[in-house]
């Protein structure tokens, strides 16, 4: 699962796109207009990079249920 660009938020800085590692965020300028995009869902490792340093908080992770972790608290609320 990709992370998700809320067009609505986005200034099209392109930040998110340098600092992805991976390079699944790309930049793609058409004429005098940029849009940013998430070219290479399936690569993204989840790092959560670009979520973090996004300067207008325009990103957010979706995490596959394989990443997600089901927590249940022990009875009486205590560790063992």
């Amino acid at each position: 699962m990709p992370p998700v660009i809320d067009k609505k938020k986005c200034v099209k800085c392109g930040y998110c796109a340098q600092i992805c590692p991976l390079d699944v965020i790309k930049v793609e300028v058409q004429g005098s207009e940029k849009e940013i995009n998430v070219k290479y869902p399936d690569e993204c490792w989840h790092c959560r990079a670009c979520e973090k340093d996004c300067p207008k908080n325009a990103i957010h992770m979706r995490y596959p249920l394989s990443h997600l972790m089901l927590h249940k608290e022990p009875e009486g609320g205590k560790r063992p």
